[in-house]
C-alpha cells in the first residue's frame, strides 16, 4: 500500500495528538511536571509542600493582618481540597496561628507566626535559585510572552470575582 492509498484511520493513529488543543494541554502538563520536580526537591528538604509554602507566602503578604480561610483558599495558586488539614500541619509546626473572632465564631482567621516568617526568610534565596533553574534559560521577552499567553488561556476559566493573581 502506498502512502497515498493509506486509510484515513491509519493517518489518525500516526498523529501524536487528537487536536492542537490537546497537544498544547499535554505540553503544559508535561512542563508543569518537569518544573514541579525541581520545586518538590527544594521544599522536600524542609518537609514542606509547594501548597504550604504558597500559604505561608500569602499570609506574610497579609501581615500584620490575617486572612480568613476562605480568602486564603481563593488566593492559592491551586485549589486546596482540604484547607483544614493543610493549616493543621502548618499550625502543628508553629508556622501559622488560627483564631475565631468572638463576633462570628464560624469565621477562622489565619496569620503567620514569627517561625513561619523565619522559614520564608531562610527559603528566599533558594526559591529564587529554584525559579532560575526552572525558567532562567528564557529571556525576559520570552517570559513576558509566556505569562501573557498563560493568562489568556486561563482567563475564561477564572471566577470573574476572583481573577488571579489577587491583590
Amino acid at each position: 500500500m502506498t502512502a497515498s492509498s493509506a486509510s484515513p484511520s491509519a493517518g489518525r493513529r500516526a498523529q501524536k495528538f487528537d487536536s492542537l488543543e490537546q497537544a498544547a494541554y499535554l505540553q503544559l502538563w508535561r512542563t508543569y511536571d518537569r518544573l514541579r520536580a525541581i520545586e518538590d526537591e527544594l521544599f522536600g528538604r524542609y518537609d514542606l509542600s509547594a501548597q504550604q509554602y504558597n500559604t505561608l507566602r500569602l499570609l506574610r503578604a497579609a501581615q500584620p493582618g490575617t486572612l480568613t480561610t476562605s480568602s486564603l483558599g481563593a488566593r492559592l495558586i491551586s485549589r486546596a481540597p482540604d484547607m483544614t488539614r493543610l493549616l493543621d500541619k502548618l499550625e502543628e509546626r508553629g508556622l501559622v496561628r488560627r483564631e475565631r473572632k468572638p463576633e462570628n465564631r464560624r469565621v477562622v482567621e489565619v496569620g503567620i507566626t514569627p517561625a513561619g516568617t523565619a522559614l520564608l526568610d531562610a527559603l528566599a534565596d533558594q526559591v529564587r535559585d529554584c525559579h532560575d533553574r526552572q525558567l532562567g534559560h528564557l529571556s525576559d521577552k520570552k517570559l513576558r510572552e509566556l505569562i501573557a499567553a498563560l493568562d489568556e488561556a486561563r482567563r475564561p476559566h477564572e471566577d470573574p470575582a476572583q481573577v488571579w493573581p489577587l491583590s
